[in-house]
């Protein structure tokens, strides 16, 4: 029998097949949480879920939207295609299956 390890993230059960793409997924998801209570202090009238997708969205394209901020806003228009083939390749199968 073979023994697999994997790194589990304590906020939404994601798991991976090494440490350092666990800590970055905690980190994207810290970042998410944060963004969200920003938006839920700042924008009266956004539902609680609208802003948990919102945080949620702009935590996982933080490296365009920095781009963006820096003078390359057309970089967010292209960066779907992008986004789309590799958001979720460093998951294990393990994750999705939960």
């Amino acid at each position: 029998m073979a023994v697999v390890a994997v790194w589990k993230c304590d906020r939404d059960g994601a798991m991976f097949d090494n440490k350092k793409d666990a800590e970055e997924h905690d980190k994207m998801l810290e970042l998410a949480a944060n963004i969200t209570a920003l938006i839920e202090r700042h924008v009266a009238g956004v539902s609680e879920e609208a802003s948990e997708e919102i945080g949620l969205m702009l935590a996982k394209r933080r490296e365009v939207l920095a781009r963006a901020c820096k003078g390359k806003p057309e970089d967010l228009l292209t960066e779907d295609e992008e986004f789309t083939s590799t958001q979720s390749e460093n998951v294990t199968p393990l994750a999705a299956n939960q």
